[in-house]
């Protein structure tokens, strides 16, 4: 059955909500009630599900006995969380991608235990002490992968497919965040590393939102709609006005509720439908009180963009989409994953 306006699955983000206390203590340790306390405020917002992005809780370092107790208190307060996102672990880091692909692992893992349908990865990585300094971090630019570099490429193929294999293992899509100067960072190199990676289950998060907001020149929003959708199984949406004088190689941008924005969703969500897509949604916004702007776009998305009634023409995606059958365990819970051993090799030999 297609989704509509009244029961597409749309999720709050958390980045508003930090992952330390005022004590310094990380979330992870915090009481249950902490965590019920923000899963309250994502409901009271009008939220039925949450995004369980890691820079607040990180499922995949939770024990067995506080991920059950985590569980139970998003099952207490009425909020779902079919999706983890968790960000800036790139499995390409040059010293510390065996303990991202590790911690990526037992994210799955968490997903799996908590019953949902998809995570999202991303090969961006930690935000530089410059980028801290300014109000909007992306005005200066950040980690870049090697572009060209064939090694760094097959590494990433190869340990995205990895994972991707696990997530089948366990029913769980893995989506891929797009993400400036990555090779998510482009249309044609995000499709490209979908191609290689070849699973079913393993698609594109077009957050195009982190692509138009940089203060540089960027790809035609409408093409990168048209290139990345037929691969999308998950959607972070977000918008930022932007204003651009060539001549004077000036680019400005601020954060911007979805409608107000440079990306007409209204437009995109009509190609998305086209070519299959029946994804998860994810509202976003970055300054002030960004949970009631994304409650906001919530709204926005329900009353003007998605469908009415499930019977509209709906295309033919290229990756799977919606909650998917496990595979089939091929080692018991807590295996050491292929990639584990190597990881755990490469350490040892100081690679």
């Amino acid at each position: 059955m297609a989704y509509t306006a009244e029961n597409w699955p749309i999720t709050a983000a958390l980045l508003q909500f930090p992952g330390t206390d005022a004590t310094g203590r990380h979330i992870n340790d915090a009481d249950a009630s902490a965590w019920a306390d923000v899963l309250q405020e994502v409901k009271d917002a009008g939220f039925s599900n949450a995004d369980l992005t890691d820079s607040w809780v990180r499922p995949g370092d939770l024990n067995k006995a506080r991920l059950a107790e985590f569980k139970q208190t998003a099952d207490h307060v009425g909020v779902g969380t079919p999706v983890i996102s968790a960000i800036r672990r790139s499995v390409i880091h040059a010293q510390d991608w065996a303990d991202n692909l590790a911690y990526s692992h037992r994210t799955i893992d968490a997903a799996a235990e908590l019953g949902c349908e998809v995570v999202s990865f991303g090969l961006h990585q930690a935000i530089t002490a410059e980028q801290q300094k300014q109000l909007w971090f992306w005005t200066v630019e950040g980690y870049k992968d090697p572009a060209g570099d064939k090694e760094a490429w097959s590494n990433a193929v190869a340990r995205l497919r990895e994972l991707g294999e696990h997530a089948a293992e366990v029913g769980i899509l893995l989506s891929l965040e797009m993400y400036e100067d990555t090779f998510l960072g482009t249309a044609d190199s995000s499709v490209q590393l979908v191609q290689d990676i070849g699973l079913d289950n393993v698609g594109l998060n077009p957050d195009l939102g982190n692509l138009i907001r940089l203060h540089r020149p960027i790809e035609d929003w409408r093409e990168m709609v048209a290139k990345t959708l037929p691969y999308s199984n998950y959607w972070h949406m977000k918008n930022y006005i932007r204003d651009e004088d060539v001549a004077r190689d000036s680019y400005i941008t601020m954060p911007a509720p979805m409608e107000s924005g440079l990306i007409n969703y209204r437009e995109a969500f009509k190609v998305a439908l086209s070519v299959g897509f029946q994804g998860i949604l994810c509202t976003e916004h970055y300054g002030g009180d960004g949970l009631s702007v994304t409650a906001s776009n919530q709204k926005y998305l329900r009353r003007q963009v998605l469908p009415k009634t499930e019977n509209y023409a709906l295309g033919q995606s290229q990756v799977a989409q919606g909650r998917q059958q496990p595979s089939g365990r091929t080692q018991p819970s807590g295996r050491t994953q292929p990639g584990h051993a190597q990881a755990e090799a490469s350490q040892l030999a100081g690679v």
